[in-house]
């Protein structure tokens, strides 16, 4: 065990006590935030998985060592318990545990904030991570929990206002210090907030060149200004200080894919798939890189690329979640993998099954699936069925609302260009009017936009009366 991971005393002396009197869990519960915030693997203990294991086994006793392990799950987004016993049951046993013991009052609402996530409260259980940042800025877990929450539910303002809350409490000193400055970037970024979001992110990586979190807030930045040239220079220069972390690797990997889609280089967009994004999904299983692969595939397909022999890959990984339905920004993703697949009853399932979760779940998602996820998952099926009046039809009410399924601007932008392509393609002439206005409020958002200018050719190519 390394000695850079606090003790007891060490948590004690930070201000944010543990109850446990074991050391070994102490140390390990540090060691696993630390992964989490980092976005890596300690090799020696195994990964962070492994390493939130042993927390547990070191103290079974020590509630945030359940806390942490369990809200990793959650927010995870590949496991509900809704569908999985086991999950249920190590939710409970949290709960049961903290009733029993005699832990803090901040511990007490750590825990009742992964059971609410867990039940499908994402909103709730954020509001009770920020009540504990009031009293407790430096409790790392609450920031980075609360921080993830706000990117699920697209909540960007408060995304933003939660690091910059707590800073006030934090110096270059403290562990985990610069890891906080790559989240307070991506934030501002998220609130078009450029300039400032780039100085952060260069501030976290001036402190550590390895932050993963911070390089992929300086990725975001440069996406949304348009700077895509530089972009790629800058994810090639630095690739070998970020593909060690494997939470975000494939992530990041994303974004140097996007940029060559978006300056039409396919071939290169298609090597880093192969050589990277798919390779990487497989190894993890994570959600997060299967999405991933899923939309840099249809992005390219929408770009007129033949990639339907790398569905089948995307599809096998995303198979064991299409009744989830935790996610409607997940379960849109894997539509895409089931329609590109050739998958028509699978695809048929889904959004059966999302309806049935409509009618019958609970939760923010059940809401956000009734407003957003039935007709964007309809519409991306009538799209693909060549259905393009219909898929407007259903697409564009919604596109407002799109943003409370979560994810990036960056990443839901897969969506406003499904719905220019529907508007291009559809027969309609009100439709491919609306596809130039579209085209021409994109341009106004971002001036440097090779793909926004091979569409706007597209659509005057379009004889409109």
């Amino acid at each position: 065990m390394s000695k850079g991971w606090r003790d007891c005393k060490a948590w004690v002396d930070y201000g944010i006590p543990l109850t446990t009197t074991s050391n070994e869990a102490s140390k390990l519960f540090d060691a696993s935030l630390t992964q989490y915030v980092g976005w890596y693997n300690e090799e020696s203990l195994g990964g962070l998985e492994a390493t939130c294991v042993k927390t547990v086994e070191a103290d079974p006793n020590f509630v945030m060592g359940h806390v942490i392990k369990n809200g990793l799950d959650v927010l995870g987004t590949g496991r509900t318990i809704r569908l999985d016993q086991e999950f249920d049951k190590d939710i409970k046993r949290m709960v049961s545990l903290a009733e029993s013991n005699g832990i803090t009052d901040r511990e007490r609402k750590h825990v009742n904030a992964v059971r609410l996530w867990a039940e499908g409260e994402m909103i709730a259980a954020a509001n009770v991570w920020e009540d504990i940042l009031v009293t407790y800025p430096k409790d790392m877990l609450a920031i980075k929990f609360a921080h993830d929450s706000y990117f699920y539910l697209g909540q960007h303002p408060q995304m933003r206002d939660s690091i910059a809350r707590v800073l006030p409490a934090w110096n270059k000193r403290m562990p985990l210090y610069g890891y906080l400055m790559g989240m307070h970037a991506f934030g501002l970024e998220e609130c078009n907030l450029y300039q400032q979001a780039e100085i952060a992110a260069r501030q976290g990586l001036d402190i550590n060149h390895k932050d993963a979190w911070s390089t992929h807030a300086m990725a975001h930045v440069l996406e949304m200004q348009g700077r895509f040239e530089e972009g790629i220079n800058f994810m090639s220069n630095t690739e070998n200080d970020w593909n060690t972390c494997v939470m975000i690797a494939c992530h990041n990997y994303w974004h140097y894919g996007v940029y060559n889609i978006e300056k039409g280089t396919y071939d290169d967009a298609l090597g880093i798939f192969d050589s990277e994004v798919l390779k990487r999904s497989r190894n993890s299983g994570a959600l997060l890189d299967l999405v991933d692969a899923s939309s840099l595939l249809y992005r390219l397909q929408m770009e007129g690329v033949n990639v339907k022999d790398r569905w089948q890959d995307v599809f096998d990984l995303c198979q064991p979640h299409i009744e989830d339905h935790i996610m409607t920004f997940n379960d849109a993703h894997i539509l895409f993998a089931c329609l590109g697949s050739e998958k028509q009853e699978v695809s048929k399932r889904l959004i059966d099954t999302l309806k049935d979760f409509v009618r019958n779940g609970k939760g923010d998602n059940r809401r956000i699936s009734e407003e957003v996820g039935v007709p964007l998952c309809e519409g991306i099926m009538a799209y693909e069925n060549g259905d393009y009046a219909r898929a407007v039809d259903l697409m564009y009410p919604i596109r407002y609302k799109i943003i409370t399924i979560g994810g990036s601007h960056a990443q839901r932008d897969v969506f406003n260009q499904l719905l220019i392509q529907a508007a291009l393609k559809s027969t309609r002439k009100d439709h491919c009017r609306m596809a130039r206005s579209l085209l021409t409020e994109r341009k106004a958002l971002k001036q440097t936009a090779p793909l926004t200018d091979r569409l706007m050719a597209k659509a005057m190519a379009v004889h409109v009366e």
